[in-house]
């Protein structure tokens, strides 16, 4: 039996997986301390360097301070 894979089927897929990165992403970085809000902004930026975001977190920099250099 051959399958098939459709453009809508392989988008549908990209689209789960970037869901599911953005969630992880999101995870991440409130759990290093940032506001809801300023995770999901950091979240949805791909530029920014999650290990860089957690890095300043623990070495206690601000939320606000570590969006300024983050962003």
């Amino acid at each position: 039996m051959e399958t098939t894979t459709t453009s809508s089927t392989l988008i549908d897929r990209e689209a789960g997986e970037a869901q599911r990165v953005f969630c992880w992403r999101l995870d991440v970085l409130e759990r290093a301390g940032y506001p809801a809000d300023d995770a999901g902004l950091l979240a949805t930026s791909t530029h920014v360097d999650l290990h860089l975001a957690t890095y300043l977190r623990e070495r206690g920099c601000p939320p606000e301070t570590a969006l300024r250099i983050l962003l």
